[in-house]
């Protein structure tokens, strides 16, 4: 009897689980769909970046060509090269050089590479308004087709905001602001995306592809908009930088031509070297060297890729201004005063055309068809008006004035003034 209660009662309590599971699903409104972003860490990110045209180093195609490495290389590679007398064996000794070893050896986690260990490579960054790290990438618009997140350097080096015109600032916005932020850095095209002993150097290769690409179309955004017509010249103007596990390897990442009129540019990240400056003194000198130099190589052409800017429109406000001097002259003369005994003769048509606007005669007067003669028996002596200032329009294409005299215009030719 006990066991037929037992069991009875296990049986309704199972009863109401499922009823009050079924009326709960009955109660629950249904999952909407949404869409996830995709990021670095995401193992379809790379290729995501490869269906839109963002390749990676050492991409292929289908057909096992692959993309053109920048023209502009060999220049790229001089400029690393040239010499640094902050890294020289007097200045950065052995000594220093185990500094940075204890540095990377202790550093277990990315925060600690970022402060303990990049500052050693970067050495004097300049301006410190022109370098920042680890702000996303909220203000630029996508990359893509709208699913990947923003992108987000440890470090990265921009201009000043106020070295770009404020009016590109504001066309261009979501290609040269990284961040809503408007006092950080612009324009940015160096960047480097450093990890711990336990980092994937895979991330870090999807993360530099990504930043690279954005800091190559910002570059870009600007010169199209200074005046250059191509998609592409063939040219890098950006440098991305890995750092993980005491290797430091640095790309470059260009444009190159959409392949149809519809089609969004590609972009190619090419590396230019791998140093191994854990390794000793004089490999640490050289790669550092490298990347203190394509930090200053990169400025170069950011600065100049502003400036051209920044011309175009100075030159359009100074063709606007121009247009608006030609159309509207401030004349500094004045219709003189004249005394009543100064007449006018009516026998000259050509002159009663000409003073119509200024005269108290009544325009009806010289559309009649009364002789000149007549008119000279009937008509008083007429004043000119009182001293009026007058503002002059020049007719475009034309050596003639329009004066404009109490509301009413007069022509007038170019001697006449």
């Amino acid at each position: 009897m006990l066991k037929r209660n037992m069991s009875s009662s296990q049986s309704s309590l199972g009863r109401r689980k499922r009823g009050s599971a079924s009326s709960s699903k009955s109660n629950t409104t249904p999952n909407t769909s949404s869409t996830k972003s995709t990021g670095p860490y995401d193992r379809a990110f790379q290729q995501h970046l490869i269906d839109h045209g963002i390749y990676p180093h050492r991409y292929e195609y289908p057909d096992g060509q692959v993309p053109p490495s920048p023209d502009n290389m060999e220049e790229i590679m001089q400029a690393l090269a040239e010499p640094r007398p902050s890294l020289s064996p007097s200045h950065f000794t052995q000594e220093d050089f185990r500094r940075f070893e204890r540095a990377d050896a202790h550093a277990s986690k990315e925060w600690q590479v970022t402060s303990t260990v990049i500052p050693i490579i970067e050495g004097d960054v300049g301006d410190g308004k022109c370098v920042s790290g680890q702000i996303p990438f909220t203000n630029l618009d996508h990359l893509t087709d709208g699913s990947l997140v923003p992108g987000n350097p440890d470090r990265y080096y921009g201009a000043r905001p106020e070295q770009l015109d404020r009016q590109i600032r504001t066309e261009l916005s979501g290609y040269v602001l990284p961040s809503t932020q408007q006092d950080l850095p612009i324009v940015p095209n160096f960047f480097l995306a450093a990890k711990g002993p336990d980092g994937s150097l895979a991330v870090a290769g999807r993360q530099a592809c990504y930043d690279g690409a954005l800091g190559a179309r910002g570059i870009r955004s600007l010169q199209r908009y200074a005046g250059m017509e191509s998609e592409s010249d063939g040219k890098a103007y950006t440098i991305t930088s890995i750092y993980h596990g005491g290797t430091l390897k640095m790309y470059t990442s260009h444009p190159l031509p959409p392949a149809s009129p519809e089609a969004r540019p590609e972009y190619v990240t090419t590396q230019i070297k791998a140093y191994a400056l854990n390794s000793d003194a004089d490999t640490f000198r050289t790669g550092a060297r490298a990347y203190r130099n394509a930090r200053d190589w990169a400025k170069l052409q950011r600065d100049e890729a502003i400036r051209e800017a920044n011309e175009k429109v100075i030159r359009y406000n100074h063709g606007a201004s121009a247009t608006a001097d030609n159309q509207v002259l401030s004349c500094p003369t004045e219709v003189s005063e004249v005394s009543a005994d100064n007449t006018i003769d009516p026998s000259s048509q050509n002159t009663l055309m000409q003073l119509n606007h200024d005269s108290n005669v009544p325009s009806s007067f010289y559309d009649s068809e009364t002789s000149a003669d007549e008119l000279t028996m009937d008509v008083p002596p007429v004043k000119r008006a009182k001293s009026v200032p007058r503002f002059c329009r020049r007719q475009s294409g034309s050596n003639t004035v329009t004066s404009s005299i109490n509301g009413k215009d007069v022509t007038l030719s170019e001697t006449a003034e």
